[in-house]
């Protein structure tokens, strides 16, 4: 936090992130001093002297989210945080996923609780609308929020009135966004060049004979289409917002109205597509009366109406299409129907395809909070969280491939609510040099979610949506409960959860601190004598600078030491305890007699229980050099026991989720060190500068796995599996063979071991032969890395000159290996990046690295080839900015400022792909690279007006 020089009056304020300031003046002093400004923290149903937390929090202020063109706050605070590692998606409107000291569970989220409202998704919040954040990170902090919060909690506070006289803020940007490092493919003469040389490959391992009537020419293909080129476009983002706050005698207020409109980066607009952008109208009030001295009253109260145009994302197709066919061909004016390949034409996926989403998402928390008998709070919030969504698909006929399809419309209506009612009650007493606040709750939360799905075919569509009317077409379907095989299914659920909690907050003289908290939570969905979890949690502090031995010291202005203990439970586990695990058959006959019979469809596990996480922190925290400079360096540890994800099963069963039975299947550990550095000061009163940083080590393994066997889920290639977990390695590793060359002519590949599940040839990869057994198979794959990085790190700088200031922030992430999916998954004549082209082998030394062209799977099977360091340095924002003088403003307005930012302008990386920032929701699937989105660069200029 800033310190300042203060020239009249020497104020000793404590800031509390978004609730209030109270200060209190010191007598008058002529001398310029550096005075300790307090900062207190949110913390669970309250807040905190950031001095006296014994957990891990770390704080974001307002001035960190704003003016960054990011629909979602949570994307703004990547590489800010220690601990915290968020990955964006290029999508316009979707939302980043945050991962809280590793991996923690696999289908997990964290959670938002935004001024008391919890939820897993704030892309309804306007990032303008915030005034902090606090990021809870280790058990202890969290475990009062119980089995909400076992994979993490963000605390937000938004803004509330400050001052008596109505201040109104007004802001907005506008920018261009753009994917950078696009692939290079290969041109049109490289294809056809490519694609012979495939074939008498092939021909070769194959044993094929020679047909020359195969042998392609430019000029039966004189295309030369860089698909890239024709799917991807430049789009604009913009934002714009007002807001009105201050008192009004005994009510406080805080109003805005803001919309964010960002039209993505894919050519969508042609054809019968509505786009490929996101539009968000928001609203907030939010209100707080002080009826009297005791009692407070107050609404946060939020509006949101959200539409998206969903193109289809054409990505992978654009990259596998042959660059020799043209999206429209200039003989029929029809899109080309690619027939070298079972690809579909990428500017037809895009233009012929027609998708929205509409939702209207209203939030409103009511509160009151009385206090009596002058040291006790008790505190009343009820929240409402109702979503109502809307979206249809549209797919027209397609005249780009012989056999026309019929037109398919799939409607989708979604109703979820989610409601909250927490009762606190408080006690804050000071006796003498003990200082103590208890607190004690009682907690009940309801979800519940319904959807009507809806699907017709040789629906006609004239141009307008109001056409695309179910009841038009033929053969309806509609359901609204169906078996989860079926990819139409929709099962409806409530879930509610039922809670007690208490904490004790003590310290002795600010020296000695303790926190200690409880929570006992009962979940719907599990069976009774398992329904009940209780979560306990325990912190401790020792803040040594206070100590009578450190009083003559002058280095230290805080020296802390911390440590806690927590544990959380997880109760937000797949089950399919709803559907149908057998159906009726046609019976089966036995010496001739037929009898009636049933058969398994579905293996369901009715044992399954919370998924634990229990964690352990050491921390020291240090302030020096009158606070300018603040280092923290924490160690964690943290096991996560009972993780729910599918496991492989024997099919011998008949059951059609053999591959995917659901049960408590693994246990992971999570361990490592966190440091961030901060140093901030005021050289005169027109220059200010400051810097951060920040850095995580992560150790992520698996401790044990059903069956103490192994699990082989996610993405495969012709019965290959990519990704292994198994005891002692991390989540979603890759597993196969290690490459250690290419054949280069018959005398090594007679040398060389047996390939028995292989095939070993000229100009194919040379495996290495792990067991030394002489004989290449399944025996000899290995693990070939994690998605997991081995650490994160982030850091930047801010500096005032007078009317100007610039900041910069980089982000990087070491260690970690992304499978090009991308590349491996070849089916037939698929086209190839330049890189390959250039690398590859095509004869005796040409290369010893990459391969030669073919699409054989017995070549082509899971190997190191495919992984690649997914290491990365960004530039990930860079904003200047020029506040126009006062006595050029006036009296009407306080602050003018105008500015001009680039986000992600920069990216130095080695992966052979758009971007190494992959963003799957499956963590056991984040590192493979396959049709992701990838993330702009985006360049925007704004405006700030206060008055």
């Amino acid at each position: 936090m800033k310190q300042r020089d203060l020239k009249y009056s020497c104020l000793i304020a404590v800031l509390y992130f978004g609730m209030n300031v109270n200060a209190q003046t010191t007598p008058k002093d002529t001398t310029a001093k550096e005075q300790k400004i307090e900062e207190v923290v949110l913390i669970g149903y309250g807040a905190q002297k950031k001095e006296n937390v014994t957990g891990s929090i770390a704080t974001i202020s307002a001035k960190d989210i704003a003016d960054r063109p990011n629909s979602n706050p949570i994307s703004s605070v990547q590489g800010k945080v220690s601990g915290v590692q968020i990955l964006n998606s290029g999508a316009p409107g979707a939302s980043p996923r945050i991962d809280i000291r590793g991996v923690g569970s696999i289908s997990g989220k964290a959670v938002f609780i935004v001024d008391g409202m919890i939820t897993d998704d704030i892309s309804f919040l306007n990032p303008q609308d915030i005034e902090s954040m606090s990021i809870l990170k280790d058990p202890s902090s969290l475990a009062i929020f119980g089995a909400k919060a076992s994979n993490g909690a963000v605390i937000i506070k938004t803004k509330t009135g400050k001052g008596k006289k109505t201040t109104f803020n007004f802001n907005s940007y506008v920018g261009v966004k753009k994917v950078t490092n696009v692939p290079e493919m290969v041109n049109g003469d490289q294809y056809v060049e490519l694609y012979n040389e495939k074939y008498m490959n092939d021909i070769r391992v194959g044993g094929q004979t020679f047909d020359p009537t195969k042998i392609i020419s430019r000029s039966q293909f004189p295309a030369d289409t860089n698909w890239f080129n024709e799917i991807l476009s430049q789009g604009i983002i913009s934002s714009s917002d007002i807001s009105a706050s201050g008192n009004l005698d005994k009510l406080n207020y805080f109003l805005s109205l803001g919309y964010l409109k960002d039209e993505g980066t894919l050519e969508a607009g042609r054809g019968i597509n509505s786009g490929n952008d996101f539009g968000r109208l928001n609203t907030r009030i939010n209100l707080s009366y002080k009826i009297n001295d005791n009692l407070t009253i107050g609404d946060n109260f939020t509006w949101a109406d959200i539409h998206n145009n969903n193109a289809n994302n054409p990505l992978l197709t654009a990259y596998n299409a042959p660059p020799v066919f043209y999206p429209i061909n200039p003989n029929t004016s029809n899109y080309d129907y690619i027939t070298l390949a079972n690809i579909t034409n990428p500017k037809a996926m895009l233009d012929l395809f027609r998708s929205k989403t509409k939702q209207q998402r209203m939030l409103n928390n009511i509160w009151a909070e009385y206090k009596f008998l002058s040291d006790f709070t008790l505190r009343v919030s009820y929240t409402s969280d109702n979503t109502n969504t809307s979206k249809y698909e549209f797919t027209p006929t397609s005249t780009y491939i012989p056999q026309p399809n019929r037109t398919l419309l799939i409607t989708r209506d979604s109703r979820n609510r989610d409601y909250v009612w927490d009762n606190t009650l408080s006690w804050k007493k000071k006796l003498g040099r003990h200082n103590i606040e208890l607190l004690a709750g009682f907690s009940r939360t309801q979800n519940y979610y319904r959807e009507n799905y809806l699907e017709a075919r040789d629906i006609i569509f004239n141009g307008k949506d109001s056409s695309l009317d179910i009841s038009t077409g033929n053969e309806i379907v509609g359901m609204t409960i169906s078996g989860q095989d079926d990819p139409r299914a929709v099962t409806p659920y409530k879930k509610r959860i039922e809670s007690t909690f208490g904490r004790l907050n003590y310290d002795y003289a600010g020296k000695y601190l303790l926190n200690a908290s409880v929570r006992r939570d009962g979940a719907t969905g599990f069976s009774s004598d398992d329904r009940y979890k209780v979560f306990p949690a325990v912190s401790i502090g020792w803040v040594i600078s206070k100590e009578g031995f450190m009083s003559n010291q002058n280095v230290f202005n805080l020296l802390k030491l911390r440590a806690s203990w927590g544990k959380l439970g997880n109760p937000e586990v797949a089950r399919d305890y709803d559907n149908l695990t057998s159906i009726l058959t046609g019976g089966a006959y036995f010496g001739g007699i037929g009898n009636p019979a049933q058969t398994v469809t579905k293996i369901v596990d009715p044992t399954i229980t919370w998924e634990t996480t229990t964690g352990r922190d050491l921390g020291l925290e240090m302030a020096l050099l009158n606070n300018r400079l603040k280092i923290e360096a924490t160690y964690f540890d943290k096991d996560s026991k009972d993780v729910v994800y599918g496991i492989n099963q024997p099919t011998t069963s008949g059951a059609s989720n053999a591959n995917s039975y659901v049960t408590n299947a693994y246990s992971f550990n999570n361990k490592g060190f966190e440091g961030s550095i901060s140093y901030d000061t005021k050289i005169n009163d027109h220059i200010k500068f400051s810097v951060f940083g920040n850095i995580t080590t992560l150790d992520n393994k698996i401790t044990s796995v059903y069956a103490d066997s192994y699990n082989q889920p996610g993405v495969s290639l012709f019965g290959n599996p990519i990704i292994r977990l198994e005891k002692g390695q991390a989540v979603g590793s890759y597993y196969g063979y290690n490459v250690i060359g290419v054949f280069q002519n018959d005398a090594q590949v007679t040398a060389a071991p047996t390939y028995s599940s292989v095939k070993k040839t000229v100009g194919g990869f040379m495996f290495e032969d792990r067991d030394g057994n002489g004989v290449i198979d399944a025996n000899d794959k290995t693990f070939l890395g994690s998605p997991v990085p081995k650490f994160t790190y982030g850091f930047g700088f801010n500096v005032n000159i007078y009317d100007f200031d610039l900041a910069m922030d980089f982000q990087g992430v070491s260690g970690n290996k992304i499978y090009n999916y991308n590349r491996e998954q070849r089916f037939g004549n698929e086209s190839w990046d330049l890189d390959f082209y250039n690398n590859r082998w095509h004869g005796e030394g040409t290369s010893n690295t990459y391969a030669m062209t073919t699409n054989d799977q017995g070549v082509i099977v899971p190997s190191s080839f495919y992984v690649e360091d997914g290491s990365f340095f960004r530039i990930r924002n860079i904003q200047i900015g020029y506040n126009l003088p006062k006595d050029v403003l006036g009296t009407a307005i306080q602050k003018l400022r105008f500015y001009a930012s680039a986000q992600n302008p920069w990216t130095s990386f080695k992966y052979h792909g758009f971007s190494p920032e992959i963003l799957n929701t499956d963590r056991v699937q984040m590192g493979i690279d396959n049709n992701i989105y990838p993330i702009s660069a985006i360049y925007t200029v704004g405006v700030n007006v206060t008055f």
